[in-house]
This record gives structure tokens, sequence and C-alpha cells, in this order.
């Protein structure tokens, strides 16, 4: 359940490990990234993806950006609906209400 202790920290650094990994970057790379001292970054990121500390949502939105995704990306809980929110995240601003509205039209049928 979405309640319970410690669930978001682990859906968060399952999603920020395996967005990383897509991208083929180290731990300590993402770490530079978001403006971490490079002598702990591998360290930061790691507790972050092991669910030992969870990012302040300031260094969430940070991680987000690096990554290239939304921030809600990181704690959807359904993976679906993660999928979504990467496609709708990659589409340019200008178009994504008419994506959306698409979307509200299927789900009308």
């Amino acid at each position: 359940m979405g309640s319970e202790p410690g669930h978001t920290t682990n859906l968060i650094g399952k999603r920020i490990r395996s967005r990383r990994e897509d991208l083929g970057w180290s731990q300590e790379k993402l770490g530079v990234l978001i403006g971490i001292d490079e002598s702990s970054s591998r360290a930061r990121i790691s507790r972050y993806e092991l669910g030992t500390h969870e990012p302040a949502v300031a260094t969430a939105r940070n991680i987000a950006k690096a990554l290239g995704v939304p921030l809600a990306y990181l704690y959807c809980e359904e993976n679906d609906v993660a999928g979504l929110l990467l496609v709708l995240g990659k589409t340019p601003t200008k178009k994504r209400s008419a994506v959306i509205s698409t979307w509200l039209e299927y789900l009308a049928e």
C-alpha cells in the first residue's frame, strides 16, 4: 500500500536507478550533475536508490530535471502511468494539450 513506511522512498529510488541506468550513467555522474560534491555523489545517490534516505523535494526536482523526467514520474506508484508521464514529459509543451485531449476522447469512448 502507498501508506506503508518506506514505500515512497523505495519507489523513488527504483525510478531513479531505472532511469539512470537507461541513460547509462553512473551514480557519481548523476550526483555531480545535480550539484553534489564529486567525493560524496556516488554514496548519496546510492542511498536514495536503496531507500536508505529519501531526497528532499528540491533534490528530487533536481534529479528529475537531470534525468529528463517529470518530477511526478519519481513519485508515481503505477508503472503504466509512470510510462505515460515519461511520454507526456517528452512532448513539447505546445502539443501537450492536444495529447491530453486525445487521451480524454479515447477514454470517453
